[in-house]
C-alpha cells in the first residue's frame, strides 16, 4: 500500500495560503528546545513529531491535531477539514509528521518543503539558501 504525501509547498506559499485562508494551521513539529530557542514562525502552533528527553514519535500526535482542530473527526466535501501546514527545520520530520495524518483520515495537509531553516551550504550552515527565516518570513524567538 503506497502511503499519501502531503502536498508541498514553499515558505512564501504557506504564508500565503495563511493570509488567505483563516482557518489554516500552521504547525511546527519541532522539539521544544528548536521551537523555543532557534525560533518559529509568528502564529506557528507547536505539537512536537519527536521530541525530548527519549527522541521518540509523539504517538498522539494524530490526537493532538484533531484536538487542534476542534475535533475534526469528520472531513467531508460538506464539512472539509481545515488545512493543516506543518514545518520543521528542512522539512523532512514534517514530511514524515505529514504521511502519518493522512494515514490517520486527515484530509488537507501540507508541507512547507524547505522548512523553518532550510538546506545546509557548502559550510554545513542554515539559513542561507532557503526556509521561512531566509525568505524575511515573520518569525519570533523566545
Amino acid at each position: 500500500m503506497e502511503t499519501s504525501l502531503p502536498s508541498s509547498l514553499s515558505a512564501e506559499e504557506a504564508h500565503q495560503l495563511l493570509q488567505d485562508n483563516p482557518r489554516a494551521v500552521l504547525v511546527d513539529v519541532r522539539s521544544s528546545m528548536e521551537f523555543l530557542f532557534v525560533g518559529h514562525p509568528v502564529g506557528a502552533v507547536h505539537v512536537p513529531w519527536i521530541d525530548e528527553p527519549n527522541w521518540e514519535i509523539n504517538p498522539d500526535f494524530v490526537t493532538d491535531i484533531r484536538k487542534l482542530l476542534l475535533g475534526g473527526v469528520v472531513c467531508d466535501k460538506e464539512h472539509p477539514c481545515a488545512p493543516v501546514i506543518l514545518i520543521c527545520r528542512s522539512g523532512k520530520r514534517s514530511l514524515d509528521a505529514g504521511k502519518h495524518l493522512l494515514d490517520g483520515g486527515l484530509t488537507d495537509i501540507y508541507n512547507v518543503d524547505e522548512g523553518f531553516e532550510g538546506e545546509l551550504n557548502e559550510h554545513h550552515q542554515r539559513s542561507t539558501i532557503n526556509g521561512w527565516r531566509f525568505r524575511g518570513l515573520p518569525w519570533e524567538q523566545c
